[in-house]
């Protein structure tokens, strides 16, 4: 075991444990706004970890390349997807209007 599968393991596993307590987390709340906020560490923090660690074992190829693009729209879209999703939660609940922000 050379220090680049050692690396690539470690990140690997960071990432797979973000996420997973990240799930676990959204377990023990109720409602969709607090669900979603457990939804940014695992696309911001989980995903790039563990397509680095996918990255590193695999070398650089074209499979390497569709991993590091996937992990990228994940990161970009995550954020915005979420917050979208409590926008709309928010207007159904009530408590936010549909005319804001203006």
């Amino acid at each position: 075991m050379n220090a680049q599968h050692v690396a690539a393991v470690t990140l690997f596993g960071l990432g797979v444990a973000v996420v997973v307590l990240t799930a676990l987390g959204s377990l023990r709340v109720h409602r969709p706004e607090d669900r979603l906020h457990f939804l940014t560490p695992a696309t911001a923090l989980g995903t790039p970890l563990i397509g680095l660690g996918l990255a590193i074992v695999n070398g650089w190829s074209l499979t390497t390349a569709q991993i590091v693009i996937v992990c990228l729209l994940i990161m970009i879209t995550g954020p915005v997807l979420s917050s979208a999703a409590v926008r709309v939660a928010g207007m159904r609940e009530g408590s936010v209007s549909r005319e804001s922000p203006e």
